[in-house]
């Protein structure tokens, strides 16, 4: 472990995660002579098969509906760009703030939060599911790229940042789902207990900003609402009266492109400034004391943060329960929990590579669900609905 104490580097704020102070990766490497720690991180994540799969697996549409709605793979880029700008202005490492947004979302399975609700389902009993816990099985264990170990064998900090960037984690151990965090941060201890990095808090309002806005956009694009729908809202309403103000007569799609643009505006400014308070306030001047805060020491402000739980109360009941929506989250929990059930009771019909090695002993049911779990989870909604297609329909041809 390297020294705390190290001067921190040049146009970086004092509790900034300094590449040269880095607690180093769990299994040993040659440093890059070209790029810092962090920026290798990011490198060996944008490799993976799993970031190159996020490109047809969708949070509130299925990937076949459109081709002009976010998948996860423009979302993370969206918080990607996002968490760089808010990292520069606030002088943290925008290498380990892009790093961790573009990680966020790797574990996510196909057809967004009905598919995670699935699998979490399926799993009950058989240690449970969720998207943040595969992400960090998808970069420690699942994504196989290297001779030397599983996983990217990333830094302590992009790994602390992936698995506590929405908050300390150390009481969530004990749940089924959380047992292979347990076990890792026994071997390689990630402080469970407190905050993440600067930067790792970064990616996590970046998320915010980011999917709350493209939600609003894709909505609207959607037909599930119309801008006058949103007049009254907080965040857009106000957005859409000032293009309304600077640009009368503005058609349709440049006022909600430009109302978007000032939402994410306001936000940023919002979180910029909250931060801003909260570093004068606490004092802090090394990485591990922003880590030691019992509070995030990025935020929004309460204002922004009500008028943020209002636009998704509106979102809730105009978006995400939309009947169209609720008949897509149907048919996407049918094909997962088929899917499921059937390569548990059949485990041949799974592919060879997913299959227990020739001669090795039948694995035991959580084993084998787990198995099943992690091949369903790194589909994406196109392949899901092919795959359920040739499993279900037996095709003709002649």
């Amino acid at each position: 472990m390297k020294s705390k104490n190290k001067p921190i580097a040049p146009g970086l704020a004092p509790y900034a995660a300094d590449p040269a102070s880095s607690r180093g990766r769990r299994f040993a490497e040659a440093e890059s002579r070209t790029r810092t720690p962090f920026a290798r991180d990011r490198d060996r994540i944008i490799h993976t098969s799993a970031f190159r799969r996020l490109k047809e697996k969708t949070q509130v549409f299925v990937a076949h509906e459109g081709d002009y709605y976010r998948t996860r793979l423009t979302h993370s880029i969206e918080v990607a760009q996002i968490a760089r700008s808010l990292a520069h202005a606030l002088g943290l490492n925008v290498d380990l703030a892009e790093t961790v947004a573009l990680a966020h979302d790797l574990g996510h399975p196909p057809f967004g939060h009905a598919g995670e609700d699935e699998l979490s389902r399926c799993m009950a009993g058989k240690g449970g599911f969720d998207h943040n816990v595969q992400t960090f099985r998808v970069v420690t264990q699942l994504e196989r790229r290297y001779p030397g170990f599983d996983g990217l064998n990333l830094t302590w900090e992009t790994l602390e940042g992936v698995a506590k960037h929405n908050g300390p984690i150390l009481a969530r151990l004990a749940e089924p789902a959380y047992s292979y965090l347990a076990d890792y941060c026994a071997a390689f201890d990630l402080w469970p207990a407190s905050y993440a990095s600067a930067e790792a808090q970064v990616a996590a309002l970046a998320d915010d900003i980011a999917y709350n806005n493209h939600d609003v956009d894709d909505g609207l694009q959607a037909g599930l609402f119309t801008l006058e729908d949103l007049v009254d809202v907080p965040l857009i309403g106000p957005a859409i009266a000032g293009v309304r103000r600077d640009w009368p007569g503005l058609d349709p799609t440049m006022l909600r492109l430009e109302a978007v643009r000032r939402m994410i505006g306001a936000m940023v400014e919002d979180v910029l400034a909250e931060t801003s308070l909260r570093v004068k306030a606490s004092g802090v001047a090394h990485a591990d004391e922003v880590r030691g805060l019992d509070y995030p020491l990025v935020a929004f402000s309460l204002t922004m943060a009500e008028d943020l739980a209002r636009l998704r109360a509106f979102l809730h009941a105009r978006m995400y329960r939309h009947f169209r929506v609720n008949r897509t989250r149907s048919q996407a929990r049918r094909i997962v929990a088929e899917l499921f059930a059937l390569f548990v009771a059949e485990p041949d019909t799974l592919p060879p590579e997913w299959q227990d090695p020739v001669g090795s002993p039948a694995s035991d049911g959580e084993a084998l669900a787990r198995r099943v779990c992690d091949y369903l989870a790194g589909m994406t909604d196109r392949f899901a609905i092919e795959e359920h297609r040739r499993l279900f329909s037996l095709d003709l041809w002649g």
